[in-house]
């Protein structure tokens, strides 16, 4: 199975504590209305970077999920960077140390 890194960004000005409940409030939503789609979301990034001079945080998806992922976000204001579909990861590289695993 193929993932792809997406980097999730807050607004300019954003903090990471207003960015992180959003994304809690983000992620709770999909598991309660496209659990299937949220089985897809393997990995989190342990901790949050700064992307573009804004705060970022990133997860391995499945490559089959993404695009309903990515939708989800949009419809909830969540910016996300562009994919790039050409770089795949495998389950193994999505396992590093710099990710937790999402249980499901």
């Amino acid at each position: 199975m193929d993932y792809l890194c997406l980097t999730l960004v807050a607004p300019p000005g954003e903090t990471e504590a207003a960015f992180k409940s959003r994304l809690t409030a983000f992620w709770t939503h999909l598991l309660r209305t496209l659990p299937g789609t949220y089985e897809g979301v393997f990995a989190e990034a342990k901790d949050f970077d700064t992307t573009e001079g804004r705060v970022a945080r990133s997860y391995m998806v499945e490559a089959s999920q993404v695009s309903v992922v990515v939708e989800a976000l949009a419809e909830k204001g969540v910016e996300a960077l562009p994919l790039d579909l050409d770089d795949t990861y495998s389950k193994y590289e999505a396992s590093g140390s710099e990710w937790f695993q999402i249980p499901h």
